[in-house]
């Protein structure tokens, strides 16, 4: 009888042992931005401000604050920019947005669309806003349209008006020119 407890308990140690499961447990393949934000915010906004001036708001499907609260990446990111007065200046849609409070610059990337209030238009996969310089720029292709006339080249410098803007590379485009009349 003895013998038979024996082989009983040694076929259940056994029978133990074989359902342990010796593989490790399954890791995540990548790393996710949620994993070490301070907060994930959702149907989120930020007021952009310069100098205590409000000058635009960021809107984001999903944002993510990071480095204590100084810099936010956004997701689904549109951007509403207004003059020191707070007249609208214009928009910029893109597919991500990044915007430090320490260095007041916001950056766009896939598909971004920047529209201004006159119905000029800026698309271009990444474009970079310095808001204490008003100054955008971008180092990828672009297109800029201007009515019927548009403008095309790599990498390009201008202010948050386009009155002033310099094409870096490859310009080239369709432009209506005015001739003086003799």
């Amino acid at each position: 009888m003895r013998g038979a407890l024996l082989a009983l308990g040694a076929a259940c140690i056994a029978a133990i042992a074989a359902c342990q499961d010796t593989q490790p447990p399954p890791v995540a393949a990548t790393h996710s931005i949620a994993d070490s934000a301070d907060q994930v915010m959702f149907n989120a906004k930020f007021v952009l401000t310069t100098k205590g001036i409000q000058r635009g708001e960021l809107i984001a499907d999903t944002m993510y604050a990071l480095e204590e609260g100084t810099k936010f990446d956004a997701r689904i990111a549109h951007v509403n920019f207004t003059t020191e007065t707070g007249a609208p200046q214009g928009t910029m849609d893109a597919k991500k947005g990044i915007y430090s409070t320490r260095t007041q610059i916001l950056e766009g990337w896939g598909d971004v669309v920047v529209k201004l209030v006159d119905g000029r238009m800026l698309k271009s996969p990444h474009v970079i806003y310095n808001q204490i310089t008003h100054i955008i720029t971008g180092d990828t292709t672009y297109t800029l349209y201007r009515g019927e006339d548009t403008q095309h080249g790599i990498g390009f410098t201008a202010n948050e008006a386009f009155t002033r803007f310099q094409c870096l590379r490859n310009c080239g485009g369709n432009f209506s020119v005015l001739l003086p009349e003799k």
